[in-house]
């Protein structure tokens, strides 16, 4: 007696499943004008904490001056609490005595 036995492969259908990247808030890093810390701190703040480069630097720090604030970066949360927390760390500056404390630096959720 002779059987063949068939095999039969189920081809299950393909579920595409939807990836949605959730974004996350912005949120701004503001600098706040004061009369206890030169330009030049500003400057060099900006460059070494936050990359900008010479020309932008020196853009937001004359914002920061005729203004009273500025927008030093817009980024998600935890990154804008860790820029904040550096330009705090950042200390007083050297060029000027009266200096005792870093630039005074906060964040604020960004609008869209």
């Amino acid at each position: 007696m002779s059987t063949d036995l068939e095999t039969s492969t189920v081809v299950e259908p393909e579920v595409e499943q939807e990836t949605r990247t959730k974004r996350l808030p912005p949120y701004n890093v503001i600098l706040v004008n004061d009369e206890d810390h030169t330009f030049e701190y500003v400057i060099e703040l900006l460059i070494k904490l936050f990359g900008h480069t010479l020309p932008r630097a020196k853009d937001l720090t004359w914002q920061v001056h005729s203004r009273g604030r500025a927008i030093a970066l817009t980024t998600h949360k935890e990154k804008a609490e860790l820029k904040r927390d550096q330009v705090l760390a950042y200390g007083p500056d050297p060029r000027l005595a009266r200096s005792k404390s870093s630039l005074r630096c906060y964040i604020e959720p960004a609008e869209g």
